[in-house]
């Protein structure tokens, strides 16, 4: 009997060890069917299909275009999107454009906003790229998203915004001058010498005035033309000399020399008159900051480097400028000096005319300065010339000198 309970007791023991390892390969076989199910089920899932034409469609707009699908894969995307750092691979990595989607997509309606995007965590607000996007539902869940680089728009209607307001504040004073000088004669009708006095005065500004609405209206014009469009082969000598010549009158009355100096018959293209104007500018700049007696040097050169180049260098002895105000100076309106600008008649906007020049003769301006020792403001153009008689500068120890006094001597016979 005992044996016979012993045998039940092992047979029972067995079932249940047979029952448990059952269940554990049951459910190993569930877990497994379902991995496979994960794994096989995206390959049987119905393909999403984009409409027909919308390729083409977004390869002819302007913006940069993406198609995203229902999983928020993109599907389609302009090489402009890839460019704007709209989507990287198959995904939108702009957190803000996403959010945009899904939202696009659970509510089934249009959205636009503008989005600002950090470049690189550089920390510079002015690097900062901002996009107009607009997202727009399809059906079967797709949601197109096109965008807008609105940096460069914006930052030139901040540029036009900041001038009018900087133009309204430079016209106020020339014209309360003028406003009140004008009172004044009037109540000085009796006394000659005060009249003649406050008329000096108001002629004074009134042609301050001039000066400032003449500039404002250069500017104008030079932003509106493209000179490089109508090109004409310039003769540097040509420039150097006329834009000294409009400069010698205050020289004198200054007691200021002017030397022009460098290397005879180079060649840029471009605007004589507005290289004319370029030149002068940085002459009548060197001419304000410099005391009697003071001596300014024009030069030009050619530096051959990675590229062909005219430099154009216009030094002078004066007062100097502060290394913290070099980066400001080409600003509109930017003086160093307010009070010793507007005794002599400056507006501020000199400089950044010679810079916008530069510009868009495909060449730059860059300046050295150290107070009590003078400036240098130097002009670099691309070289225009006749390689068939090109000639060896560094053979000729002497080129320089007969350079000085060839100049020299031709713009003392124009004056």
């Amino acid at each position: 009997m005992a044996t016979v309970n012993w045998v039940a007791g092992l047979l029972g023991a067995a079932c249940l060890l047979l029952g448990v390892l059952l269940g554990l390969l049951i459910s190993a076989h569930r877990r497994r069917d379902r991995q496979v199910d994960q794994l096989v089920a995206p390959q049987h899932r119905p393909a999403v299909v984009v409409p027909e034409g919308t390729s083409q469609v977004l390869a002819v707009i302007r913006s940069a275009g993406v198609v995203v699908g229902p999983h928020d894969e993109v599907l389609e995307s302009t090489p402009l999107a890839l460019k704007l750092g709209l989507t990287r691979g198959s995904r939108v990595v702009i957190a803000q454009v996403l959010e945009m989607v899904r939202l696009c997509r659970r509510e089934d309606r249009m959205l636009s906003e503008e989005v600002n995007v950090s470049r690189g965590g550089s920390g510079r607000s002015d690097a900062d790229l901002l996009l107009g996007v607009r997202v727009a539902p399809m059906s079967g869940g797709l949601v197109v998203v096109l965008a807008d680089d609105l940096t460069d728009a914006r930052r030139v209607e901040a540029i036009r915004r900041d001038f009018v307001a900087n133009v309204s504040h430079e016209l106020k004073t020339p014209i309360g001058a003028v406003s009140l000088l004008a009172e004044a004669v009037e109540e000085a009708a009796d006394d000659p010498e005060a009249v003649r006095r406050f008329a000096a005065r108001m002629g004074i500004e009134s042609t301050r005035l001039a000066d400032l609405v003449s500039q404002i209206i250069d500017l104008s014009r030079l932003q509106a033309t493209d000179p490089m469009g109508r090109a004409d082969t310039v003769e540097i000598d040509d420039v150097l000399i006329e834009a000294v010549d409009r400069c010698r009158v205050d020289a004198e009355e200054r007691e200021v020399t002017i030397t022009v100096a460098g290397e005879n018959g180079l060649q840029v293209m471009g605007d004589q008159q507005q290289l004319t104007t370029a030149i002068g500018n940085l002459v009548e700049n060197a001419l304000v900051y410099s005391d009697p007696g003071a001596r300014v040097v024009v030069a030009a050169r050619r530096q051959v480097r990675d590229d062909d180049y005219v430099a154009i260098t216009v030094s002078d002895n004066g007062i100097g400028i502060p290394t913290d105000q070099l980066e400001r100076i080409f600003e509109r309106f930017y003086r160093v000096d307010y009070a010793r600008s507007r005794a002599n008649g400056g507006s501020g906007l000199g400089l950044s005319i010679v810079k916008h020049i530069a510009a868009v003769h495909h060449g730059d301006v860059a300046v050295w300065s150290q107070l009590g020792q003078g400036s240098t403001f130097t002009l670099r153009l691309p070289a225009q010339h006749d390689h068939d008689s090109e000639q060896d500068h560094d053979q000729d120890p002497d080129r320089d000198g007969a350079a000085v006094t060839s100049l020299s001597a031709r713009a003392k016979t124009r004056s």
